[in-house]
């Protein structure tokens, strides 16, 4: 964000790695040696088909000097302790650090199943549930949309109110399941009080470091409940490899002491394929291109694209800590280049021709699974909104060094820099280009937006002021907000952009539950009461619906 995100994210350790990473497997069902081991991490389902989903799970070794494969049986059910209709073997491969995915197929549409693993000598992963995707006439789906999970930066007490729900169809992650920083990073005064150092100490850089930092991630107990609660349809953000990254580099990325980008991207993205439950790459693809879209029988279908290093140009950057009056023109005259990329050419026609066949279908909802705020959103004149006396209590309850950042960043709002340039804000041109396919698709889509840590209902606007989608951003899971050092910012934000901004919250932490008939979509807007402690409460701050009978009309606040 403009007020000097990327600085206040920056840590402090460096760390050069080597980066060097295996050739990925294709996901296996063969048998393999014989060998104990636990389940430390669990079990995962993703990309749920109508006919199936990916199983996954780690085999830990009993014996740590174990190098070789390890070979799991797994199983599925129609219920809790049924006996098996699905079974199959698959290898916990020593070269994807003991990970195991399968494709379980076979099983029937819109139905709940249960399914586990089996180690050589016995030992009995915990037991997961999922939902295949419906088919033909659909009453409802019901969706958990998340991001942002700083393990240093609190419990994953959402995901503990997530496991708990009685319905749920799928989990929908848009990124930054981990984060690179070291123990004197983003969130270290949180983890060192509460406990939550992360694994390694130093910042990640190479493919063992990424392992490790998804191994603790996944041994979390609410992490694990929620898991195996639902499927979880994923994309990455930035922090699955360094902050505000792009197709070329990243803002925390050095590459003097780093070493190649290249290398380490590559090993960030096999840790994330080896530990996430996604298909892995397609034969002949980018690693990047993990773009794909799901099918909700005749009712929706979701549409998860790639915003990070697919195609995305370097983000208009200051060229030092602040933005000086002197940089405003240049920077606002690269954020307006037409050439700028987020989704590239080719995704892009992608989604046009997916919500294209959707519309066609006869389908209601389009849902664009994304990672970035999408609204046009202006930086708050905080001075202005809250007046001479009020606006000099708040800047004295700061220190000095946010008085300095604030101060400069409502001076560049003024002269018309956006609140986020690493969101889609910083690509006015792409964003329009967007807009113009949903046009040509025949649809207004909801947009599911990540990666600033706040809530958000918004109507979202072309540049000639027509109405083309609503958008429901999550807040974080963990991860602080502006909201955490400013209470309340989140309701001057939408103040000063109305028309576009309908509700934001820069201070709870939780999820946002979707609700999908084929009348109208709903979005709750779900907090937990902490993040810092153990036990909590939830709680439904806000609901707003779209109207699929009526798309000319803007979102509606529930009471």
């Amino acid at each position: 964000m403009t007020i000097n995100r990327r600085d206040a994210l920056k840590n402090a350790l460096k760390l050069a790695g080597s980066g060097a990473t295996l050739a990925l497997p294709a996901i296996a069902s063969q048998a393999a040696g014989t060998v104990k081991a636990r389940f430390d991490h669990g079990v995962a389902s993703g990309d749920p088909s109508v006919d199936g989903a990916i199983l996954w799970t780690r085999a830990t070794p009993v014996d740590a000097t174990q190098a070789g494969d390890i070979a799991l049986t797994w199983h599925v059910a129609e219920t809790e302790g049924g006996k098996p209709i699905r079974s199959g073997t698959v290898k916990a491969r020593a070269a994807r650090d003991f990970t195991a995915k399968v494709e379980a197929i076979g099983l029937q549409p819109g139905r709940e199943y249960r399914y586990w693993f089996d180690a050589p000598d016995g030992a009995r992963s915990p037991v997961g549930r999922l939902r295949t995707l419906p088919k033909g006439n659909v009453a409802d789906a019901v969706m958990a949309v998340v991001s942002c999970q700083l393990y240093a930066g609190g419990l994953f007490n959402a995901y503990d109110a997530i496991a708990k729900l009685d319905r749920l169809d799928a989990v929908l992650h848009l990124g930054d399941y981990i984060y690179e920083y070291g123990v004197d990073g983003y969130g270290a005064d949180i983890a060192k009080k509460i406990g939550r150092l992360v694994e390694p100490r130093h910042e990640i850089v190479n493919l063992a470091d990424y392992r490790m930092r998804h191994a603790q991630v996944k041994r979390d107990v609410d992490m694990q409940a929620a898991h195996a609660r639902a499927a979880f349809i994923c994309v990455w953000d930035d922090h699955e490899v360094a902050n505000d990254d792009w197709m070329h580099g990243a803002e925390n990325h050095d590459p003097r002491t780093e070493g190649d980008w290249d290398a380490r991207k590559a090993a960030a993205m096999q840790a994330y394929f080896e530990w996430m439950p996604i298909r892995d790459p397609k034969p002949g693809q980018p690693w990047a291109a993990i773009n794909r879209s799901f099918d909700f029988g005749d009712l929706a279908t979701l549409v998860m694209v790639e915003t990070r290093l697919l195609a995305r140009s370097h983000q208009v950057v200051s060229k030092g800590e602040e933005i000086t009056p002197a940089e405003y023109a240049p920077m606002l005259a690269e954020r307006a280049r037409p050439d700028r990329e987020l989704l590239g050419p080719a995704q892009l026609a992608w989604v046009e021709k997916t919500m294209a066949a959707s519309v066609t279908a006869g389908k209601p909802w389009q849902v664009l699974g994304n990672q970035i705020v999408m609204a046009k959103v202006a930086g708050p004149d905080m001075e202005r909104q809250l007046g001479p006396v009020k606006f000099g209590e708040t800047m004295a309850k700061l220190p000095a060094m946010w008085r300095e950042r604030l101060a400069a960043g409502i001076a560049s709002y003024r002269a018309g820099m956006p609140f986020g340039l690493d969101s889609w804000d910083g690509y006015p041109p792409a964003r329009e280009r967007l807009y113009a396919a949903f046009r040509r698709a025949k649809s207004r889509p909801i947009v599911l937006s990540g990666d600033s840590h706040a809530a958000w209902a918004n109507d979202l606007h072309d540049d000639a002021g027509k109405l083309v989608a609503v958008e429901f951003g999550c807040t974080a899971i963990t991860s602080p907000s502006y909201g955490s050092l400013l209470p309340g910012i989140g309701t001057l934000i939408a103040d000063a952009n109305k028309g576009e901004v309908r509700f934001c919250d820069q201070d709870a932490k939780g999820f946002t539950l979707l609700t999908l008939t084929p009348e109208q979509a709903t979005a709750d807007f779900m907090t937990v009461s902490t993040v810092f402690a153990k036990p909590f409460t939830q709680a439904t701050v806000k609901r707003f619906r779209a109207l699929a009978a009526r798309p000319e009309l803007p979102l509606e606040e529930i009471a």
